[in-house]
């Protein structure tokens, strides 16, 4: 044996991976992206339905939330995310004056969406309602598309968030120097322009068009639709261990922000 060659163990000879050696034809491979764009076609035709039903109950929700105080400032301060971006107590105090939020689905495009925050009068912003839009923008190729029964097009089955939706911004009209959180915490980007160091004051989200941290993500996929589950606690949280338990305890006597029930500790 050379000097320097290491003898092999017994049954150290790992046997062949029978899953490595599959191969795939170019048939099958375009059956198979055949199927998968039937399959997201029926996925976003039902996506489509689903909105449209659920329209009214949404609706129904509003008016009866109306009545509720700090229904909306409650239900996102409970999503983790959320209040990550929350985390100025002026911010804070500018949300409690929050009285509706409502997200208006593109009826061509229900990926796309508009966020409406509506606040009552409140010594930050003249504004009553901020907007944020995530507007479809369909390729160039969607021109000579032809939609099929049900309005789907071929672009459609591309969708792309990050290349086909475009966010928007809106300046907010602040009262007054000392009052501009936009000003007073702006957002601080990173080295990579694309990477948020510092997201500031939360009210960012309206003054920048983009949305590095996917807040309007989350608004209109997770808090929104389970806006009731997040107010009362239900959603968003995450299971407490025996230690955090004993905090909780510990801080019974604190005040807690917006009035908020407080069922759960929010991790961060």
């Amino acid at each position: 044996m050379a000097k320097g060659t290491k003898r092999a163990s017994p049954g150290a000879q790992a046997e062949k991976n029978p899953l490595t050696d599959v191969e795939l034809s170019d048939e099958d491979a375009k059956k198979l992206q055949g199927i998968q764009r039937d399959i997201a076609r029926v996925e976003l035709v039902l996506e489509r339905n689903a909105q449209a039903k659920l329209l009214p109950a949404y609706e129904k929700r509003r008016q009866v939330i109306s009545s509720i105080p700090k229904f909306w400032p409650i239900a996102l301060m409970n999503h983790s995310l959320f209040a990550y971006h929350v985390q100025h107590s002026a911010d804070q105090l500018a949300l409690s004056y929050l009285e509706d939020l409502w997200v208006n689905r593109d009826p061509v495009e229900p990926r796309c969406y508009t966020i409406e925050f509506t606040f009552k009068e409140n010594p930050y912003f003249t504004d009553r309602v901020l907007k944020k839009e995530y507007k479809y923008v369909p390729p160039p190729a969607a021109a000579d598309e032809q939609p099929d029964a049900d309005g789907i097009t071929d672009s459609m089955l591309d969708f792309s968030w990050e290349r086909d939706v475009v966010p928007t911004a809106q300046k907010i009209n602040w009262k007054d120097a000392e009052k501009a959180l936009t000003k007073l915490y702006p957002r601080e980007t990173a080295e990579s322009e694309d990477d948020i160091a510092d997201p500031g004051s939360f009210f960012n989200f309206f003054e920048h068009e983009d949305d590095p941290n996917e807040i309007g993500l989350t608004i209109g996929s997770e808090i929104f639709p389970e806006a009731i589950d997040y107010f009362l606690g239900n959603a968003g949280g995450e299971e407490l261990d025996s230690e955090e338990e004993d905090e909780d305890e510990d801080s019974e006597a604190e005040e807690i922000d917006l009035e908020k029930p407080r069922t759960k500790k929010q991790k961060v």
